[in-house]
């Protein structure tokens, strides 16, 4: 039996979950797919770097209270993040990119990502960042050293939109794509039809951990101008940068504007589209709308997502499912993992690069 052995840059809630289904399903995981995963290095802004070329104990660590885990007078441990040191350096086949996102440059994780490439690594990412950024460029280093990138949960978090799209549909044209591409967003316009206010609903996400300390790119469309962003590139096969990306959030929309629409039979949603024109260029657009009730994405509500594709010979076909969550978005790097295998070692009885006998492949 195989095994990859992974870096972990950012130990926040996503790779800190995907370390604990790791840890906690390790054995059942190699069972299934046919090759182990091991932790060798993690990076993280506040506990440091760590480094274990035989394998990280994850459980010590998982154990520990987030804010609390300080990586230095570990062994192989250190105060410093080292991030740059640890993506080039240390042996690993898998580089898991999960830090913060940020949609104005995509740095860190757009460096990240570049440096783990460049070093014949694999890559996967939750960052929506790079991938709306740089994907092409990113897609090529790749290619130029055998490695891959995927990037399944910068859309949809754990809902295996992209692939759905690049597995599924083959035959069909994809004209157009739209969709309810942000949790937060939805939950504060539900809450607005019951006739709360925007700060008391945005401050109710923030409770229930739809939204982040600060909401902005949320509720003012950032997020899903950078979903639409790659979906339109992706399965549209459009070059669009932010700019092309018209953008309008949901902060002008009052409870009356929503309780209002209900009474129509409508739906304020927050909706991220993007559309071939008949000259082959993609209108892309982020923008509130009075969905009446009879639309695909009408019933969408809360925190969950959906995209609906637009075909020739199908007509609309609707992919709904979480669109955020630390446990779904790690499922995501998982099936990016499993992506990698198939694509690049499936059929490769030397691979993946390290061999484990099968009475010692425990993870």
């Amino acid at each position: 039996m195989g095994r990859y052995d992974l870096a972990l840059i950012g130990f926040g809630g996503v790779n800190r979950a995907l370390a604990e289904l790791i840890s906690q399903r390790g054995d059942r995981l190699a069972e299934e797919l046919g090759f182990a995963l091991r932790v060798v290095a993690i990076t993280d802004l506040r506990a440091g770097s760590l480094v274990d070329t035989h394998g990280i104990d994850l459980a010590p660590l998982l154990a520990a209270e987030p804010g609390e885990l300080a990586f230095a007078g570990l062994p192989g441990g250190s105060a410093e993040p080292r991030n740059e040191w640890v993506i080039r350096e240390v042996p690993a086949d898998i580089v898991v990119e999960a830090t913060f996102t940020n949609p104005a440059d995509g740095e860190p994780a757009l460096s990240h990502a570049r440096w783990a490439l460049a070093a014949g690594k694999h890559v996967c990412t939750t960052n929506k960042g790079p991938v709306a950024l740089a994907c092409r460029e990113l897609k090529q280093l790749a290619a130029e050293h055998g490695v891959g990138f995927e990037f399944e949960g910068s859309v949809l978090s754990g809902t295996p939109i992209l692939r759905t799209a690049e597995r599924m549909f083959g035959g069909l044209e994809i004209t157009g794509v739209q969709g309810i591409m942000n949790g937060t967003s939805n939950y504060v316009l539900g809450r607005l039809e019951e006739g709360v206010g925007l700060r008391a609903a945005i401050a109710e996400a923030q409770e229930l951990g739809y939204a982040e300390a600060d909401p902005t790119a949320d509720i003012e469309g950032h997020d899903v101008q950078l979903k639409v962003m790659i979906l339109a590139n992706e399965v549209l096969g459009a070059e669009l940068c932010r700019e092309d990306v018209i953008r309008e959030g949901i902060s002008k929309i009052t409870p009356e504007d929503a309780q209002d629409a209900v009474s129509k039979g409508l739906r304020w949603k927050l909706v991220g589209s993007a559309t071939r024109r008949p000259d082959g260029t993609v209108d892309a657009r982020v923008a509130p709308v009075a969905l009446p009730g009879d639309h695909p994405l009408a019933g969408i509500s809360g925190p969950v997502n959906a995209v609906a594709f637009h075909t020739d010979l199908l007509g609309t076909v609707t992919v709904s499912g979480p669109g955020a969550g630390r446990i779904e978005t790690a499922y995501a790097l998982l099936s990016d993992i499993i992506a990698i295998h198939q694509r690049h070692h499936a059929d490769d009885d030397t691979a993946p690069a390290h061999r484990v006998p099968q009475e010692t492949s425990r993870v």
